[in-house]
């Protein structure tokens, strides 16, 4: 017997469907503890077997109907990038903001992903890719020390990301004290944080 062909558009197909079925059996705030396999092919609309062929068991499908959050994330950082500029400018995106908010539509599925302090395969999945898209983009316009930042980056990002998911930070990521962009919003306190981690690996001189 031989399991699903990587590339294969009816494999993409059902491990969408599947996808898409955990997530929206994990909306209303349901944890990933609440919901079945059962009650996901259920959703998708295949069987079982379907599901063991594609994912080992339901962590690992939630692994991966959470990739798009990781990357949802590592753009939302970096959309300030219009030009080669080596530093981030002082207000963050509004995709920031916008990224933070829209976490909270399945805040109970990644808080079983992604556990205090940053771990988790969430967790991991998030420091590994948001690491290399920093390294990678101070090596381009040869900012120094691009491993010792991009690692600083991606830690503090993600342990940040999953304390205030987990209550450790009290916050509304949409609360401003003057407006989208003020210092009381959760993205401008982030923003401050990585944007000292940047200048923090410049040269002293």
């Amino acid at each position: 017997m031989t399991g699903p062909r990587a590339g294969d558009p009816r494999t993409a197909r059902t491990k969408a469907r599947l996808r898409e079925a955990l997530l929206a059996e994990c909306g209303a705030g349901r944890e990933l503890a609440e919901v079945s396999v059962s009650a996901v092919v259920r959703r998708a609309g295949v069987g079982r077997a379907t599901f063991y062929l594609h994912y080992e068991d339901l962590p690992a499908l939630a692994v991966d109907a959470c990739a798009d959050v990781v990357h949802a994330a590592v753009d939302a950082l970096h959309a300030w990038q219009t030009d080669r500029a080596a530093l981030p400018p002082a207000r963050p995106p509004a995709a920031l903001a916008g990224f933070l908010s829209a976490t909270e539509d399945h805040a109970a599925l990644y808080r079983t992903l992604l556990l205090p302090g940053g771990g988790g395969p969430l967790g991991e999945r998030l420091h590994r890719e948001l690491r290399a898209r920093a390294r990678a983009e101070r090596v381009a316009v040869g900012a120094p020390n691009p491993d010792l930042v991009a690692s600083a980056v991606a830690a503090a990002f993600t342990g940040v990301l999953a304390d205030w998911l987990h209550g450790l930070i009290p916050a509304d990521p949409r609360e401003t004290a003057a407006g989208p962009a003020s210092p009381g919003a959760l993205a401008d306190r982030i923003w401050a944080l990585l944007l000292a981690l940047h200048r923090a690996g410049a040269p002293a001189g």
